[in-house]
């Protein structure tokens, strides 16, 4: 993130509230590289930090007032939102403010006496393309609110406060990784992590030393977490958890796996659920010990495995991304799958340098020619995780 857009965000706060901010902080959106709907799962996923930031300069108040203003409001329309901090109640709001304010109420259940703030936020998270755009919001309004009140909490600390203002407050039954991965990722790595303990590892991730490239294809396609097929697809994991007798899908050895679905009987749906979840942390352990031992190129047939399983046992893919995953690969990409909570949203496609400008014209190509929406194509770099800029 440029000191341009954090000198730009700073002054815009100036001309809204009339005064200095007490700082800028931002967070990334993310892109998870494999490791799909095992979050919730108590599983593993592996998310790198995107140079895409959610930006707020935030100054302290201490009378109760929470204000908010968003330049990501299409005209600047409503101006700034006033709440008080001790009338927030949960899924009491459905627009845009429910993010930074079940922040707000999230730290306040957890005995975190915050007292207010005056916050205006930017954001060049792409919203609604699976890259975890309302977690960056989540996690740039904790961190600074950490710093004003100088709560001391760790990045894994304000993920989980994160989660649960997302969960309770918004009412969206999303798991713990797009929170940590916008609070905890570094520059140049691939985050490890195990959401059952929190336990991380940063894996070096760097493409273009190695003549790689990860491109981002964003359908534009607009997705929904809060509504119910991300929820069905929850419960559905549960209650096959449930059937196993175990506390987490987690908890299926992947050699144990076939035994699994046969004691699951005729429950197709369960079934499906089940066998994405188990195979996919087994897709994650491989991509750990492939980026370990050097293997960079051999992650593309695994990335291209998981998005089968999503798209053939947990059924999130569209037609769209499908034709991104197929598109690519037949134009030469190594792996290709889609990215995120599903039902729209991007994909991503691993590819040699040399081949990034003809994946990407067969990709354009292809979708004007089905007559869809041109998606929007970048390079995937693996950036900073939050941080005050200023």
């Amino acid at each position: 993130m440029s000191e341009a857009v954090a000198e730009a965000v700073a002054e815009r706060f100036k001309e809204l509230y009339g005064a200095d901010p007490q700082g800028v902080w931002a967070a990334p959106g993310r892109v998870n590289l494999i490791g799909e709907h095992t979050d919730y799962n108590d599983g593993f996923v592996m998310p790198f930090a995107l140079p895409h930031t959610a930006v707020a300069a935030v100054s302290r108040r201490d009378d109760g007032v929470l204000r908010l203003h968003s330049a990501d409001i299409e005209g600047d329309a409503g101006g700034v939102v006033e709440l008080r901090v001790d009338a927030l109640e949960p899924e009491s709001d459905k627009n845009w403010t429910a993010y930074p304010a079940g922040v707000v109420w999230a730290l306040r259940a957890a005995g975190h006496e915050v007292s207010g703030a005056d916050i205006h936020l930017a954001s060049t998270v792409p919203a609604g393309a699976g890259l975890s755009s309302s977690a960056a919001l989540e996690v740039v309004i904790a961190l600074a609110l950490n710093d004003l009140h100088d709560l001391g909490l760790k990045g894994w600390q304000l993920a989980r406060l994160c989660q649960r203002a997302e969960n309770v407050y918004v009412g969206a039954p999303v798991g713990i990784m797009d929170q940590t991965a916008s609070a905890c990722c570094t520059a140049g790595h691939a985050l490890f992590l195990d959401t059952r303990d929190l336990s991380q590892r940063q894996i070096p991730f760097d493409l273009a030393a190695e003549g790689l490239r990860l491109l981002v294809v964003d359908t534009q396609v607009k997705h929904e977490h809060s509504t119910g097929e991300y929820g069905k697809r929850r419960a559905g994991c549960e209650k096959g958890a449930a059937l196993l007798g175990v506390d987490a899908l987690r908890d299926i050895p992947y050699a144990e796996l076939d035994a699994a679905l046969e004691r699951l009987g005729d429950d197709e749906e369960v079934r499906r659920l089940v066998r994405h979840v188990v195979t996919e942390d087994e897709r994650v352990e491989r991509v750990v010990s492939l980026l370990e031992s050097g293997g960079t190129r051999a992650i593309g047939p695994v990335l291209t495995e998981g998005h089968a399983s999503l798209r053939d046992d947990f059924r999130i893919s569209c037609t769209e991304l499908d034709l991104v995953v197929d598109t690519a690969l037949s134009a030469g990409a190594l792996g290709a799958r889609m990215t995120g909570g599903g039902f729209g949203g991007s994909a991503i496609v691993l590819a040699e340098v040399t081949d990034v400008d003809t994946i990407t014209k067969a990709v354009q190509e292809a979708f004007a020619a089905a007559g869809f929406t041109a998606p929007r194509v970048f390079e995937a770099v693996p950036s900073a995780g939050a941080r005050r800029v200023r």
